[in-house]
């Protein structure tokens, strides 16, 4: 397994993942099962464009994991110099490649990074339903400092 950084032809890729990886633990999907389509578009569609958002504001700051040449896994990561706060707003690695250290390594090379970019905390958000990150990421180190509950109404037709 090798983590290296992100290149432009892996944008693809990390959005398949994403779209495997966050099913059950996104709040599109969440919106999409209360309401249904939004505009034709589905949650998976809506996840995909914050890869793009990611690559778009910090590509530097992301990182691929490797195993055997196939990409199993990402982080993103988004700096914000004036607040020293660094964020973490995508994580994933596919379900086969899980409980076999890929995900740590991916975070501690996130940590790292946000660290090198001068940043003097870390943060990252997950819902209350991710079981898999509400108990990895407090032990990986992370502190729960609030929750948020997200509301949603429809204010338009669906098309």
């Amino acid at each position: 397994m090798s983590i290296r950084p992100y290149r432009p032809t892996d944008l693809e890729t990390l959005k398949t993942i994403t779209a495997i990886c966050f099913d059950g633990v996104c709040i599109d999907q969440n919106i999409e099962l209360l309401y249904g389509l939004i505009h034709g578009k589905n949650w998976r569609w809506r996840k995909k464009r914050h890869i793009d958002d990611d690559a778009a504001v910090n590509a530097a700051g992301i990182f691929v994991a490797e195993v055997d040449g196939q990409i199993v896994g990402y982080v993103s990561t988004r700096v914000d110099a004036a607040a020293k706060v660094g964020g973490i707003p995508n994580f994933a690695v596919l379900p086969a490649y899980q409980q076999r250290g890929i995900g740590r390594k991916l975070l501690e090379k996130a940590v790292e990074y946000l660290a090198a970019e001068g940043m003097h905390y870390a943060r990252i958000e997950t819902l209350a339903q991710n079981e898999v990150g509400a108990h990895f990421y407090p032990k990986f180190g992370f502190q729960e400092v609030a929750r948020q509950v997200h509301y949603v109404m429809p204010i338009a037709a669906n098309e």
